[in-house]
């Protein structure tokens, strides 16, 4: 099996001295590699092709076969990192919370243990500034709109 520490390494050259940074990056018992990327300005397919490139070159397929997908942090999936969340400010997101409480709004502030969403106002109660801890949050996640 591929080594993940040696995929993480060659992932993060080829990163290095760009805004993008990697999100999660798996590998299967049956050597299948997923890398899911980011960036502070989003992500192109080059920027998913040049890593690509990188990683390959440094595998033998000879030695071991692989099959290798790099992507992009889908819209549609949830905030993993600080970092993510920082991009992300002024954006509307949907949060849930590990008890089971949804918090929609806007992203206000990104710190390093908390961030800040603010409500929308509604005919019954004011816009409020709700504080959530990473460690409460099941989930946030960019909301889509159309």
């Amino acid at each position: 099996m591929i080594e993940k520490i040696k995929v993480l390494e060659l992932v993060n050259q080829a990163l290095e001295g760009t805004d993008k940074f990697l999100v999660n990056l798996k590998i299967t018992p049956d050597n299948r590699i997923y890398i899911d990327i980011d960036g502070d300005n989003g992500i192109t397919i080059d920027d998913c092709i040049a890593v690509s490139r990188a990683v390959e070159s440094q595998l033998d397929r000879e030695v071991e076969d692989f099959a290798l997908d790099v992507s992009s942090a889908g819209a549609d999936q949830p905030l993993k990192l600080v970092r993510q969340y920082r991009k992300n400010v002024g954006r509307e997101v949907e949060v849930v919370c590990v008890d089971g409480e949804r918090v929609d709004g806007t992203l206000a502030e990104v710190g390093e243990e908390s961030f800040a969403v603010v409500t929308p106002a509604s005919k019954r109660q004011p816009s409020q500034r709700v504080e959530l801890r990473y460690s409460d949050v099941k989930s946030t996640r960019v909301a889509i709109k159309f």
